[in-house]
């Protein structure tokens, strides 16, 4: 089958190129997949860099999500049958033609959905979910700080935020992305471009949750910014891992700090992850209360090109490859 891989193991985006690479086998309680579209994301690039490796026994080809068909079962795998339209979360694998994966980690895909659009749900669903929802807490009535607004992380959160009963204020670069943000739901949106956000978000009222992919430089306004019992996720860290913190203010506030990755949990917590968002997540998808944008579709062997565009941080909403 033809795969992306990397020319020499790892490198620039112009260094990925179509390979021909043997077809995947589903293992027990496996499904192949296959792919007709793959969304394209952060941590894909951070591993075309050599900076974030595949856990063990995941496939080295890129690619977290994919959409497309059934296309064989594997022993003692019960839930799909051949030419069931799904949605996957891999832990690798996706930017080919056919990716395996474990049974429970693949969502049919919700009505009214192309494949391109069902590719953009998993990785950023899951991630929102797990770290909004479940570590941060937020409920009914909150608010919400989304950083990066215009992501595919931004963009879900805002949403997702939203039909929970949340209110949302959201970071952005740029008054188009700013602007995008209010239409798709955000009730404040700051364009962080212009000078210091935080000011605008502590005047708009109390932040109950804090959603950062931003890292070092917001720490201490996100720290400013959150209400007493205030909690911050963090999931990225683009300009650095490392922070001072004054415990004092930890102590005063009742903050709680946390944070996750999605790709290195076990596949029991990932199908625990998935029945909950196929319970709470997609009857949003099929009401349209959640509707996750696609800025921009590449053909496979364009892969590069969706890197790149990707990491110049000008798109709004997911990017995907057509497979």
């Amino acid at each position: 089958m033809r795969a992306v891989g990397v020319r020499g193991g790892q490198g620039a985006a112009t260094d990925l190129e179509i390979q021909v690479v043997p077809r995947p086998r589903p293992a027990p309680g496996q499904v192949l997949i296959r792919v007709r579209a793959a969304g394209v994301n952060r941590p894909d690039i951070l591993q075309r860099q050599g900076r974030y490796p595949p856990p063990p026994g995941a496939p080295l080809t890129l690619g977290l999500e994919v959409a497309g068909e059934v296309a064989e079962i594997g022993e003692g795998a019960s839930r799909w049958k051949p030419g069931d339209a799904v949605t996957a979360l891999l832990p690798g694998g996706g930017y080919a033609e056919y990716a395996v994966v474990d049974e429970r980690h693949a969502l049919p895909v919700p009505p009214g959905y192309d494949f391109v659009r069902a590719a953009a749900l998993p990785e950023t669903v899951f991630t929102v979910w797990a770290n909004v929802f479940e570590r941060g807490r937020l409920q009914p009535g909150e608010t919400l700080l989304v950083h990066g607004a215009n992501s595919g992380i931004g963009v879900t959160a805002i949403q997702m935020a939203k039909a929970a009963g949340a209110s949302v204020v959201a970071t952005a670069r740029g008054a188009e992305k700013v602007a995008r943000a209010r239409e798709i739901g955000a009730d404040l949106a700051v364009d962080a471009a212009a000078g210091d956000w935080s000011g605008p978000v502590r005047a708009a009222g109390p932040v109950h949750v804090v959603l950062d992919m931003v890292g070092a430089s917001y720490f201490a306004q996100n720290i400013d910014v959150l209400a007493p019992d205030g909690r911050l996720v963090v999931i990225a860290v683009l300009t650095g891992a490392t922070v001072e913190l004054n415990l004092l203010a930890l102590m005063m506030k009742r903050l709680t700090l946390t944070g996750s990755t999605l790709r290195a949990r076990d596949a029991a917590e990932k199908a625990r992850l998935a029945t909950a968002i196929e319970e709470h997540v997609w009857p949003w998808l099929e009401s349209g209360r959640v509707k996750v944008p696609v800025d921009r579709v590449f053909p496979l062997e364009r892969a590069g090109e969706a890197h790149t565009w990707l990491e110049q941080g000008q798109q709004f909403g997911k990017v995907v490859l057509a497979c």
